[in-house]
């Protein structure tokens, strides 16, 4: 079902192959593989592709706390900053294990009535568990009324 609603809303995210690996309240496991659609001219997975699979893996947590709300929430990435370590091939994971913090901050906007930021953090690694990315993606949370 993943993968269907994949094709329909996040095309992008389809076609460079972002699975999930694994998925709580509390962290989100994305990964991407070197491929045909995900590759750069450096023989290493394009940028891009990589910053989709580490919001997607902050995104999830978001997402998870905010579904089933009522009035609803709205969210929206306000900033994002990256730093690469490595060269990105073959099956890159990214972490993020910040869905206690996501939680904090759509409860502090639905409390506060008022738009809320919250930094994330995704760590990309490697098949042999090497850093070779990190980026840090701000949120924005806020109660809508639609």
């Amino acid at each position: 079902m993943f993968r269907i609603y994949l094709l329909k809303a996040l095309p992008a995210a389809f076609f460079s192959g972002l699975r999930i690996q694994t998925l709580s309240t509390s962290s989100a496991v994305v990964t991407i593989k070197y491929s045909w659609f995900s590759k750069n001219p450096f023989k290493s997975i394009y940028f891009a592709c990589l910053g989709m699979a580490a919001e997607m893996s902050t995104g999830l947590l978001a997402l998870i706390h905010s579904q089933y709300r009522r009035p609803r929430i709205s969210m929206l990435v306000l900033s994002m900053s990256a730093s690469f370590h490595k060269k990105a091939v073959g099956k890159i994971r990214f972490e993020c294990h910040d869905g206690e913090k996501i939680l904090q901050a759509i409860e502090q906007a639905v409390t506060t009535k008022e738009g809320v930021t919250c930094e994330t953090l995704s760590r990309g690694f490697d098949e042999e568990g090497r850093c070779v990315a990190e980026f840090t993606i701000n949120w924005t949370f806020k109660e809508t009324s639609k």
